[in-house]
């Protein structure tokens, strides 16, 4: 697909997309560092694919271009809270587009998507974090109305590989 030729569609990710979304999710230079893209993909992605389309409240959402190719992807959590009178929210995570297609409007057309599905949902808020090491990416969140009115925090945990999850 060129950057020229931007007709996508959206969809629920399946199973035989997981190895274009984490050959996405790998191919920048943080996702490197935490991913593991090889052929065969590790059943640890499989797994984590199964968690995720069993829960009502997820959403593993892929970009296709016109060729059927994968070329995007973000997933989407839906939350109730107590706050807000019992209100909804809506996360977003992992997102990417294919280095090829960035700056033609893919990622606007997917975050306009995804704030339409949180609409439909009847959150009232959706949020995202992303990493300081990637301002590109906060300037195009900003460009679209988020605003950073928090600071994130985060506690990674060791992993206990017998753990259930």
């Amino acid at each position: 697909m060129s950057a020229m030729d931007t007709r996508i569609t959206f969809r629920r990710a399946a199973p035989g997309d997981l190895p274009s979304i984490v050959r996405l999710l790998a191919d920048d230079p943080l996702g490197a560092k935490r991913e593991a893209y090889a052929v065969p993909l590790p059943k640890c992605y499989y797994d984590a694919f199964a968690a995720i389309d069993r829960d009502p409240n997820n959403e593993l959402v892929v970009v296709e271009g016109s060729d059927h190719a994968v070329i995007g992807v973000l997933q989407m959590t839906f939350i109730p809270y107590l706050t807000y009178q019992g209100g909804w929210r809506a996360l977003i995570e992992g997102v990417r587009v294919a280095e090829e297609v960035r700056s033609a409007g893919v990622g606007r057309k997917l975050f306009l998507w995804a704030i339409e599905r949180a609409t439909a949902r009847g959150c009232h808020m959706l949020q995202l974090t992303s990493d300081k090491a990637r301002p590109d990416a906060i300037r195009f969140y900003e460009s679209l109305g988020f605003v950073a009115t928090h600071e994130g925090m985060k506690l990674h945990l060791p992993l206990d590989q017998g753990a259930k999850r």
